[in-house]
């Protein structure tokens, strides 16, 4: 039973990082652009987003993280009227700046619309793997 429950314990602490966060509905319209030219954009300005990247000594899954974060991001520029979003460095530590812009029809040439197009994050070396996005967004 003692070993059940030492078990059972961080597997839901882990579990419950990911309650709450959720894609609002006007950051449904927010594309990322992961290498797209944004210089034809109207510049919105920064944000900066933070989640769990570990929990006591265990880091969380990396993908889970970076979801996150990509998920805060585009909610927070919902806020500020924006369309786009693009990261300005690699997470660390559970934070990561965006900028924050406005394209309109000047979409940037590598964003990804919503619609559970291919996700190529900066990190991802370059060829022919792509990925997708674990959730329905």
């Amino acid at each position: 039973m003692r070993k059940t429950l030492l078990l059972l314990v961080p597997t839901l602490l882990l579990g419950a990082c990911t309650w709450g966060i959720t894609l609002d509905d006007a950051a449904k319209g927010v594309r990322t652009a992961w290498n797209g030219d944004v210089s034809s954009c109207q510049d919105l300005g920064k944000v900066t987003v933070s989640v769990a990247s570990r929990v006591g000594p265990v880091n969380r899954n990396d993908i889970t993280v970076r979801d996150e974060l990509e998920v805060m991001a585009r909610n927070e520029a919902a806020k500020m009227n924006a369309d786009t979003i693009k990261p300005l460095s690699e997470p660390a530590e559970g934070s990561q700046p965006w900028g924050v812009y406005k394209c309109g029809a000047k979409l940037p040439a590598s964003s990804r619309t919503p619609a559970n197009q291919p996700v190529k994050p900066a990190s991802q070396p370059a060829g022919n793997a792509e990925t997708f996005p674990v959730k329905g967004n």
